[in-house]
């Protein structure tokens, strides 16, 4: 067996992960939470690193012994690691800012390299000038199998995601289009700062903020390439403090310690429920929950680092439990 079939057995895709029915007190609304903290790294981003590198390995672009490098940090880092490792290929991240322990360990464990850089925008340019093959999981954005697996599972009538490289709220858009008719409308959950609801509603795929989001995994200062407006039924604006507050709620009604990814999510869900409630309307939403991890304790379910972002969850959660009689 060469290389190459050996590597795109270990790509294959994996068990699907659970769905878990959330509280809305709209009858005839049923919310469920994709739960894709499962992923053996933890994260939605497992599936964007296994479709980079299916994708690379089918187009030749890595090949055994290819150093693989990549310009992130966080979710996206760890589980490129993972798959490098288990391909056997070197694997070096570039990082923005100064080394820290709690980002760098997850991939060096992992056999991974990683190297930081400031400014933070440098990453990228340093991560093209290191030998090897560049994911880029931005300029790239590989569609993964996120909507193929939902769909034999469940068949909503809205799907909830946040927006980082984009890639994730355009493949459930193309594969409800190409292969459901109509089907599930997409429902893009965008933070504070981010570009997207502004470009969407403008119509300007150029628009940029210039602006870090505070929500770790989604919401970008610019509209990356992979991210397709004319697949994306409505773009939901999610102020962060609601975001954090939805985040503590998952965790109060699941146990999973989730990120203000989900958080933002489930909130942009909840207002999807909000118009079917008053539309009169029933069926399914699901919201994609991108992660769960410890490392959340320490910031958006922590009220000291909440306050010291200038976040004020107390109005957000009042709501949210009005919204969801918790």
């Amino acid at each position: 067996m060469s290389w190459e079939t050996a590597a795109l057995d270990l790509l294959a895709a994996g068990a699907p992960t659970p769905l878990i029915e959330f509280p809305v007190g709209a009858p005839g609304v049923t919310l469920l939470l994709k739960d894709e903290s499962a992923q053996p790294t933890g994260s939605l981003r497992h599936r964007h690193a296994r479709a980079l590198f299916r994708q690379a390995v089918l187009d030749g672009l890595i090949t055994e012994g290819t150093t693989v490098v990549e310009a992130t940090g966080g979710n996206a880092a760890v589980a490129q690691a993972w798959f490098a490792k288990r391909l056997g290929l070197p694997y070096i991240v570039v990082m923005p800012g100064v080394r820290g322990e709690e980002r760098a360990r997850p991939v060096e464990e992992l056999g991974g390299e990683c190297r930081f850089v400031t400014p933070p925008l440098a990453i990228y340019d340093a991560a093209r000038q290191i030998e090897g093959h560049f994911l880029d999981q931005f300029g790239r954005a590989a569609e993964h199998d996120l909507a193929a697996e939902l769909f034999a599972q469940v068949r909503p009538d809205w799907v909830v995601v946040g927006a980082g490289t984009g890639a994730t709220s355009a493949t459930l858009g193309r594969w409800s289009r190409d292969h459901d008719g109509p089907g599930a409308r997409v429902v893009v959950a965008d933070p504070e700062n981010s570009a997207y609801f502004p470009g969407w509603t403008l119509d300007a795929l150029d628009y940029a903020t210039g602006m870090p989001s505070r929500i770790e995994g989604i919401g970008r200062p610019r509209i990356e390439p992979g991210f397709r407006p004319d697949l994306v039924d409505l773009v939901v604006p999610v102020p962060d403090a609601a975001g954090v507050a939805a985040a503590r709620l998952i965790r109060e009604v699941t146990g999973l310690p989730v990120g203000g990814s989900s958080g933002t999510a489930l909130w942009a869900a909840l207002e999807v429920v909000e118009r079917m409630r008053a539309k009169g309307e029933s069926g399914m939403i699901v919201s994609v929950l991108g992660d769960a991890h410890p490392r959340h304790l320490t910031t958006c379910h922590d009220e000291e680092w909440a306050i010291g972002k200038g976040l004020d969850v107390r109005e957000y959660d009042a709501e949210l439990r009005r919204r969801t009689g918790s």
